[in-house]
């Protein structure tokens, strides 16, 4: 006996769906949330992740996994790569910008047509500015509040495995 990887019950035969991009075993009352995926019959070295043909030959030489043909050298690329963020520090940027211009709080607030409230709420961090606002402010402080993300750039984490691929274990610190 399994687990459904959705609801958590127990289940002798899971059936693998695709549920928003993830395959997962999952109870038959939990199949209703995606789509079926067919397994491959054929060779017994090929797995639900094997990218080879049902011709025999093929699949004893490409059944290493989820790697398959393409590898590891090309990324898939998504449009967060490419997306500038909001800096650190904005709240402190919006500050000094409006201080240096000498202009109250609520003089600026009248002036990008927003609340009060909402500049002192970025200026203590409290909250991130929307987009619209952003614009607002760059324009009317003449700051920059994000930095690209370089979308070239690859991570660099310190751990792994031996196997050289990573887990979010690798990565994440923990506040213990």
């Amino acid at each position: 006996m399994v687990q459904c990887e959705m609801c958590g019950s127990q289940v002798a035969n899971p059936t693998t769906v695709k549920i928003e991009g993830a395959e997962l075993d999952v109870c038959s009352d939990c199949t209703e949330f995606g789509t079926e995926v067919r397994q491959q019959s054929g060779s017994s070295a090929s797995t639900k992740y094997s990218t080879s043909s049902s011709d025999s030959s093929a699949s004893s030489s490409s059944s290493s996994g989820a790697g398959g043909a393409t590898g590891d050298s090309s990324r898939r690329r998504d449009m967060f790569d490419t997306m500038d963020q909001i800096v650190t520090d904005y709240d402190d940027r919006i500050r000094n910008a409006r201080e240096s211009l000498g202009i109250a709080q609520e003089e600026l607030a009248d002036t990008l047509n927003e609340k009060a409230s909402v500049i002192r709420k970025l200026e203590r961090g409290d909250i991130m500015p929307t987009d619209d606002v952003q614009e607002k402010l760059e324009s009317k402080l003449d700051v920059s509040l994000t930095e690209g993300s370089g979308g070239d750039e690859e991570y660099e984490f310190e751990g792994g495995s031996s196997t050289g691929s990573y887990t979010l274990g690798d990565v994440v610190e923990r506040k213990d």
